[in-house]
Order: C-alpha cells, then sequence, then structure tokens
C-alpha cells in the first residue's frame, strides 16, 4: 500500500483537482491507496484571519466568510456532476452555516481560544477531502472518504497537539482492515482528543497525518506531492541555480527542514524516518520528474560516496538571545534553568551554542517570539541579574540562519574551513557558529540582509565549484573603459572554459548615467545603456553596489575623478574588491594610501591598481614580488609617461612642439588634460606609488620635480595651453638641440634612491638602458638586494587605450 498526500497548491482549484485525479488513477491500477488532502490553498490561513477579525469585534469576517463559502461552492458545481451537485451543494452551506455560527459566537465573546481555533481551522481539510472523495467516486473508482480525525488521538494541546502513537496505530489499522477499498480519501492536519474535541498538528499536520498512517501499516511509499519538483540543494526564489536533490538520507531531510526548508516539515518525517519507509517528494504539475526520494539508504552508491554537502537551508526573522555573566561559571542548572523557563513560555529553540568558558550561553528564536523570551528569561534569573551575576538578555533582530547539510561532511576536512573562508573573503560577518555532535550541519547566524548573498556564495563554492560569478561594476567607459568592456566580452568564454570564471558586467557608471543588472548587462544592452540609464552620482553608484550585495563584486574605477575615491574605503569595508586605473587614492596623503590598503587587508578582499604605473607593465606586481620574497628595492631609475616618451621620440625640432603633443593627445596617450603629463605631476604620483609598494612612507610634496615647461603654459583652459606652447617653441627647440650637441636625447626620468626622489628632463647617453626607448615604451630599472649588480628591467608599452585596458583586465582576474 501507498500513501499520497496533497497539499494545499496541489488542490488549489479544479484544475489542479483534476491534475490530482489522474495521479491517482495512475497509482490506484497498480496499487491500493490512501491519499490525504490538504484544505484548498490560502483557506486555512483566511478562517484564521476571519477569526481574528471576529475576536476583535470587527465585522471584516463575515466576507471572509461568504468568499470562501463561494469558492467551495464553486469547486462543487465545477466537479460533481450537475444533477448530482444538489446534495452536495447543500453539504457546503450547510458547513459554512456552523462556520457562522462559529464566528459569531467568537464576535459576541470577542475571544478565541486555541480549542475554537482548531475547530474553525479543521473545516478546511474536511470540506476539501469530502468534495474530492465525491469527484472519485462519481467517476466510478472504488473510493472512500476516511474520517482520519476520529483516527488520529491526540492530548489536549489544542494548535499543537501531540499523537498517542500506540492508539492511532491501532486505529487506522482495524480502519483499512474493515474498508478494502482501493482508494481512501481523507483529511490531513486534523485529529480529535480524548474527549472527542478536533486538535490540530501543528505546521505541517497533512505532512504528519500521512507520514502516521504509512507508519501504522507499514507502507510501501510515502509520496508528498507539491508544487516543486522535489527538495533543492537551495532556496530557488535566492540561488537562480539551485538543483534538485535525486536522493537524500532521512536525517540531512529533517536537518534541511529544521532550518527552512519548507518543502517537509521535521514531525512528518519521524514516522516513516523510524520504519524506514522510502518516502518520495513528487510535483502535482510535473508527475514524470524524478523528484527527491528521503531514504534510510541512498540507493545509489556513487551518490553515497560523492556527496559532501547535500543542500543548504535557510531561515529568516531570526533573533539572537544571549545570556551572560560571571555567575554562570561553574554553577550547574544554568542551561535547565534557562531551558525550562524557554519550555514554560512555549517558545521554540532553533540553535543553541555555549562559550567553553561558561560565562554565556547563546541562542537562536524566532524574532516574533523574542518579547515573550526575553521576559521568561529574566524573570528565570532576576535573583542573578538584581545581585549582578548575572546580566539581563541581550537581543539581536534582523538575522538569519543558513545552514550547510550533509550526512558526509562528517568524513571529510576542510568543509568548515571552505565555508567560513568563502563567507569571510565576501564581507560576511558570522555572528554564531553551532555544528552539532553528528558533523551533518554547521549552523550559521548572519545579518538577514547577507542571506541571499551567502545562501549563492556557499552554492556556488559547492554545487558549482566549476564555474566562478563574478560581478563588474566600471565607472568609467571612456577610451580605456570602452576597450576594457570589449575584451571582456570577447574574452569570457576562454575565461569559463580555461579559468573557470564568468565575468558578468552588473553595473556601469559615467558622469552622466548609471546602469545596473544582477543578471549581467549583455553586449546588446550595452549598445544602448545609455539611453536607459538613471542620472548617475558616485555616492549613488556606490551606494547600489553596497544595497546589492552580489558576492565576488569588483569596483573598477577607469577615471581621472578625485570624487571616485572617496568611496573607496567604504567599498573596501564591504569586502568589495577595487580595480582602479585612476592614480589619485594610492598616491594621496600617505596615511590615506596606507588605510586603504589596511582596510582591504582587514576585510578579505583585494585593492590592485597596477595601470596606475605602466598601463599594462607588470611593475607593481613586480614589485610585490620581490617584497613578498624577502627582497628589498634599493633604487628605482624609470620612464614612466608613455606620453613624454612618445613626444621626445618623435620631436626634432622639424615640426612644431605643439602638433607633436596635439598628436599624443588625439592617439590616446595623453590625460585630458595634457598638462598632467607634461608637468611631470603624473610621472611624480607614479614614482611616488612605486617607492610606497616598495615599502617607503613618502608624500608627494617631498619628490622634487624639474619641470621643463614655462610657467605660462600652466595657466588658463587646454585650448590656451596649446597657444603658448606654441609661443614657446623656440624653448622646446632648445631643449632638444642642447641634447643633441652632447650626442644624447631627451627623457624625462624619476629616480628613487636613499628613500628619496626626483623627477625630471634629463639627457640620456647611448650607453644608458633608457637610450632604447621607443614610441610610447616605459622602462624601470629596479636594483635590489638581489638584483644589485646586474638590474631587473621591466620595459614595454606604457601608455594607450588597448594596454591599458589589458592591464586593467590582468588586475581584476587577480582580484578573484
Amino acid at each position: 500500500m501507498k500513501i499520497l498526500k496533497f497539499g494545499g497548491t496541489s488542490v488549489a482549484n479544479s484544475q489542479n483537482i483534476l491534475l490530482v485525479e489522474k495521479i491517482i488513477k495512475k497509482e490506484s491500477l497498480q496499487n491500493r491507496i490512501v491519499v490525504i488532502v490538504s484544505a484548498l490553498h490560502g483557506v486555512t490561513d483566511q478562517l484564521i484571519k476571519a477569526a481574528e477579525y471576529a475576536a476583535a469585534k470587527d465585522d471584516s469576517y463575515v466576507s471572509i466568510i461568504k468568499n470562501l463559502e463561494e469558492k467551495h461552492l464553486q469547486l462543487v458545481k465545477e466537479l460533481i456532476p450537475v444533477l448530482e451537485q444538489s446534495s452536495w451543494l447543500s453539504f457546503v452551506k450547510k458547513h459554512f452555516n456552523d462556520i457562522e455560527d462559529l464566528y459569531n459566537g467568537i464576535f459576541v465573546l470577542g475571544e478565541l481560544t486555541d480549542r475554537t481555533k482548531d475547530k474553525i481551522t479543521s473545516y478546511g481539510e474536511f470540506l476539501s477531502s469530502n468534495i474530492i472523495a465525491a469527484r472519485l467516486q462519481y467517476q466510478n473508482l472504488d473510493c472512500t472518504w476516511m474520517d482520519s480525525s476520529q483516527l488520529i488521538r491526540t492530548d489536549s494541546h489544542f494548535t499543537q497537539a501531540k499523537v498517542h502513537i500506540d492508539l492511532t496505530e491501532k486505529n487506522i489499522q482495524q480502519y483499512l482492515d474493515i474498508h478494502p477499498n482501493q482508494i481512501i480519501i481523507g483529511p490531513g492536519f486534523i485529529a480529535q482528543d480524548e474527549k472527542n474535541n478536533i486538535t490540530t498538528l501543528g505546521r505541517g499536520g497533512s505532512d504528519y497525518t500521512a507520514a502516521l498512517i504509512a507508519a501504522a501499516i507499514q507502507a510501501e511509499e510515502l509520496q508528498i506531492w507539491t508544487d516543486v519538483s522535489g527538495m533543492m540543494t537551495a532556496d530557488p526564489r535566492l540561488a537562480s541555480h539551485a538543483k534538485p536533490i535525486s536522493e537524500i538520507l532521512y536525517h540531512e531531510a529533517m536537518e534541511l527542514s529544521h532550518f527552512g526548508a519548507k518543502v517537509l516539515y521535521p514531525p512528518s518525517i519521524q514516522p516513516v524516518m523510524t520504519k524506514h519507509i522510502d518516502l518520495k517528494i513528487k510535483n502535482t504539475f510535473d508527475p514524470d520528474a524524478h523528484g527527491t526520494l528521503v531514504s534510510h539508504r541512498l540507493k545509489s552508491s556513487e551518490n553515497e560516496k560523492k556527496q559532501i554537502v547535500v543542500g543548504i537551508s535557510n531561515m529568516s526573522h531570526i533573533a539572537l538571545l544571549t545570556l551572560e555573566g560571571s555567575g554562570m561559571v561553574g554553577i550547574p542548572g544554568i542551561s535547565a534553568k534557562l531551558f525550562q523557563g524557554l519550555q514554560h513560555g512555549n517558545i521554540n529553540v532553533i540553535l543553541i551554542t555555549q562559550g567553553s568558558s561558561e560565562h554565556s550561553i547563546t541562542i537562536a528564536i524566532h524574532e516574533k517570539d523574542r518579547q515573550a523570551a526575553e521576559h521568561v528569561i529574566n524573570a528565570s534569573f532576576a535573583d542573578d541579574i538584581s545581585l549582578k551575576r548575572i546580566s539581563p538578555v541581550k537581543i539581536e533582530t534582523g538575522l538569519s540562519i543558513v545552514a550547510l547539510v550533509g550526512e558526509n561532511m562528517k568524513s571529510r576536512s576542510g568543509v568548515s574551513a571552505k565555508m567560513f573562508g568563502c563567507l569571510g573573503n565576501n564581507g560576511i560577518n558570522i555572528r554564531t557558529i553551532a555544528q552539532g555532535s553528528s558533523e551533518r550541519n554547521i549552523s550559521i547566524v548572519i545579518s538577514e540582509k547577507d542571506t541571499r548573498k551567502a545562501v549563492n556564495i556557499l552554492h556556488e563554492e559547492f554545487f558549482e565549484s566549476e564555474i566562478k560569478q563574478v560581478h563588474l561594476y566600471i565607472c568609467g567607459t571612456g577610451n580605456v573603459g570602452s576597450k576594457l568592456i570589449r575584451q571582456i566580452y570577447d574574452q569570457n568564454q576562454y575565461l569559463r572554459e580555461n579559468l573557470l570564471i564568468n565575468l558578468r558586467i552588473a553595473g556601469l557608471s559615467n558622469s552622466r548615467k548609471m546602469l545596473f543588472s544582477d543578471q549581467g548587462i549583455s553586449p546588446e544592452d550595452y549598445i544602448t545603456w545609455n539611453e536607459n540609464g538613471h542620472e548617475a552620482s558616485v555616492h549613488d553608484f556606490a551606494q547600489e553596489i553596497i544595497s546589492r550585495n552580489l558576492r565576488n563584486s569588483v569596483f573598477i574605477d577607469i577615471t581621472a575623478s578625485s570624487e571616485i575615491p572617496k568611496v573607496y574605503e567604504g567599498l573596501l569595508k564591504r569586502s568589495i574588491n577595487i580595480v582602479a586605473c585612476n592614480k589619485i587614492a594610492a598616491s594621496s596623503d600617505f596615511d590615506n594610501y596606507k588605510t586603504l590598503k589596511d582596510t582591504a587587508r582587514n576585510h578579505n578582499c583585494n585593492f590592485h591598481f597596477e595601470t596606475n604605473v605602466g598601463a599594462g607593465l607588470p611593475v607593481i606586481g613586480t614589485i610585490n614580488d620581490l617584497i613578498k620574497s624577502g627582497d628589498k628595492i634599493t633604487s628605482l631609475e624609470a620612464v614612466l609617461s608613455g606620453t613624454l616618451n612618445f613626444v621626445f621620440n618623435n620631436y626634432d625640432g622639424s615640426r612644431m612642439f605643439s602638433e607633436v603633443v596635439a598628436q599624443a593627445q588625439k592617439e590616446g596617450y595623453t590625460e585630458p588634460d595634457p598638462r598632467l603629463d607634461l608637468s611631470g605631476t603624473d610621472v611624480a604620483r607614479k614614482i611616488l606609488i612605486l617607492a610606497r609598494e616598495a615599502g617607503y612612507s613618502l608624500q608627494f610634496d617631498e619628490i622634487e620635480n624639474v619641470g621643463f615647461l614655462p610657467e605660462a603654459c600652466m595657466l588658463g583652459s587646454v585650448d590656451n595651453f596649446y597657444e603658448k606652447l606654441t609661443e614657446h617653441e623656440d624653448h622646446f627647440k632648445k631643449l632638444w638641440s642642447d641634447a643633441q650637441r652632447e650626442g644624447k636625447i631627451l627623457k624625462y626620468v624619476a629616480e628613487f634612491k636613499d628613500g628619496k626622489a626626483k623627477v625630471g628632463l634629463q639627457h640620456v647617453s647611448p650607453e644608458s638602458d633608457l637610450f632604447h626607448l621607443y614610441g610610447k615604451d616605459n622602462i624601470v630599472i629596479f636594483k635590489t638586494l638581489r638584483y644589485s649588480e646586474q638590474p631587473l628591467v621591466v620595459k614595454g608599452a606604457g601608455a594607450g587605450a588597448e594596454v591599458t585596458a589589458s592591464g586593467i583586465f590582468a588586475d581584476i582576474i587577480r582580484s578573484v
């Protein structure tokens, strides 16, 4: 014999009930079956809502009851043959008359007791099961209706009745022995106490009814039919890549359901688990789907070997209560006293953890119970609190529990480290940790706003480890930014296939517009993103990134703005990685630079700015590698401006100096204002950054800058700048000719030695490493303790949109 239970969504309306009918017909061809049904979807909630209105003397209950009556009358009209409808319409009306009498009594008394609540909520299952049984009977099926409330006997703890198992099993066995029908249909959720008062079995009561019947007759199988295709590896509303679980052990299913997986309720598993009866979770709306098999032993030995974590569950609206004080240390009975008080307050404890010092005990409960819990705990320890041996209970709200579940976790090392590591790297603070002695569950308490992020991080880590999802927020979509975006689109398939990384552009911003998409801005959407974006501001862009709270996030600054670096610290504190092409942050006041570096380290994220120096050249990376390996930088000599190198490589007196500078700007080698390059300010920033990365505490104003531009060129607008360059052509020609007379060339050189830095125009001889530097190339010559005789040289293109974009791209990959 098989037991089938259909939930509220499965019997929500006549169309769904016809699907249920097909499933019942198919199963009854091969097996004798017992079918347990819930109330029509939403009916129980409406019955309770109406009762609460009545108790509050609000006559809104009348319309709710009328609507429910009409819902059931309409169901009869759609399911029962026309010639047979009269008696069943009368049946519905009669019972709704009884319901109205009950509500009128509640209204008059202004009181709703648990006993009355059980009576009124019982009508939902009673009516649905009778109508469905009648439908099957009129389809000429061998079917009878069973009043399961008379078979399941409980105590008188209304709304949460405890079942008398032995008596209940005896009643069920006797009933099925004398009723040989192929199909037996009954209501779930409802029972009776010793005085024949209606009681209910609490949340998930219909599942429990079905499980009790399955256990009583040692059924071949219990099937729970619902609106999803089994248990999932995570809540699909939070994790879009959640997968169905084909097989799971009883204990694993109980752990998942205890911590929020709503497909099953823990009490419903216990009866069948005890008797090793297989339980299947199936989808009424996709009956051919495999669903989930819950069993005492996995059918597939391969699954048993490979599965470490079977699922991730979560529970929101959690409060943490902490009792602490020196008066708890070494005193027996503290825990017993605490939990006795909670028991008397009828408060369910979800999670418990205690410090090894015995100085504190922390419990997690539903947020709705926090005030009652605070009262009973403080009352239980009133004497200790008055004597200041124990502090009044501390309460934290706005929390969630996230649990990692798997029977095989106990046989694998590193699961906890992996869990905490990936959460920590994404800035999720763990308030409390609990791990059962069975080691099949690791539970954490986190801020509720981090729930979606945490579930996705863990799901990716344990179920989607083949591809890491990275969310990019790009600020600056000009020449370099557009090149980077195109590189990302072009290279993403390679990254997925070879590095197991998927880059998703989740946000774009320029000085005018910003646009966000958690699912990624596609190449097609990028073409018109400016038209669809919202008005932009640096603060709003950063706050939106923080509020979206997506895992593996990278903020990319491809601007020269002095405002954008002001949001870096806030982003780093939320463990959002930063890749900066913008030099301002790394060359700002040393304390600010150090704060950003320390913040990134303290929050387990990355702050990369390789393109601050040398575009795509691995200059900063080389310094970092040298330092990490124990070497020390003793001096640096470099040509760090692709712009200035381009200008002086192309200026020979045959063309105006201003023309060469204009060419450099046109080809994308200069800043928007070329004076930043030609004044040496940009080079000074670069040598400052290199010195700092080499471990020296240097400020910008300590760098000696020997300029070559006439002072008049630095005044006015960019257009005026070009006019002044033309006016001072003789000055530039003299600089060039002086070098030529010495057989040398002009290079703008940055030097760092003995803790001091200097930048300026120099005459470079042919024997120098700086001489053979062409086009827009840069060069950095490192002398270190290890490279003292023969220096380490990094040389290559130091400007240009493509190479700069590629350097930013490399920093992005390093960040994740």
